[in-house]
């Protein structure tokens, strides 16, 4: 058990939500109260996400118009350095991940041994199948994650989870406005990340796929997948010298 004390980093949750009143408060009750704080951040939801959040008393920042996942993300991550977060842990709130588990997946940033912190659905390719992850998926996930390792010269079992902590300096020097506000944000915040010398690791987690959890169609994971390569692109083209504004400390001038 991680003990809290006056010197214990403020450890924020953030959950970008869209349409998830049958989920959000399930996973809240999973969340270990070691955290300090909960932002539900709303995109525009048609349900009644915004009123569960409130009922369970929780801070709730609202968009006006739907920006998308990775523009939901972008408010997430602002309003939580607002609050001065020492390490801010993104948990998608459709109970797809196990938040149970945040207290584990936070202790390698709060030993210092890294920077970034991932929750991964593939430790078993017959777990990750029984646990629901359609077949599609699971293929597309393991080459995207292969594809990655590769250029990046990292080993990591997987870039797409949901559920992943971050120190704060990694935010705060990552230009993460500049990103996409779609699917590929994901990436482009771990890739970015990468270059600019911030050090990953991951913990395993359960694998939960059912009707009411998030999950994007064929056609969107093949964009999704289009998009990945597009910036593994920007990626080389920046260490071969070609430098990209993205990957620059949002401090930095170009």
């Amino acid at each position: 058990m991680i003990k809290k004390s006056p010197q214990t980093p403020k450890v924020i949750v953030v959950m970008p939500a869209y349409n998830a009143a049958r989920t959000l408060e399930k996973t809240y009750h999973d969340i270990p109260k070691i955290i300090d704080e909960v932002l539900v951040i709303d995109d525009d939801s048609n349900d009644e996400t915004v009123f569960i959040a409130k009922k369970l008393q929780l801070p709730v920042f609202v968009h006006k118009k739907n920006l998308g996942y990775g523009g939901n993300q972008k408010t997430c991550y602002v309003e939580a350095l607002k609050r001065k977060a020492d390490i801010i842990v993104m948990i998608h709130p459709d109970y797809q991940y196990d938040a149970t588990l945040t207290e584990v997946l936070i202790k390698p940033i709060l030993q210092g041994r890294e920077d970034i912190m991932l929750g991964s659905r593939i430790r078993s390719r017959r777990e990750a199948l029984v646990g629901g992850m359609p077949l599609y998926k699971y293929i597309s996930n393991r080459a995207l994650t292969f594809l990655e390792n590769i250029v990046l010269g990292l080993n990591l079992s997987e870039y797409h989870t949901g559920f992943r902590a971050f120190r704060r300096e990694v935010l705060e020097k990552v230009p993460f406005d500049l990103f996409s506000n779609d699917f590929v944000f994901d990436q482009e915040i771990l890739i970015v990340a990468h270059q600019l010398g911030f050090r990953m690791g991951e913990i395993a987690v359960p694998v939960r796929y059912f009707p009411e959890a998030s999950s994007i169609n064929f056609m969107r994971s093949v964009k999704y997948g289009f998009m990945i390569i597009i910036i593994l692109i920007r990626f080389i083209l920046d260490n071969f010298g070609i430098k990209q504004k993205i990957f620059r400390h949002k401090n930095e001038k170009n």
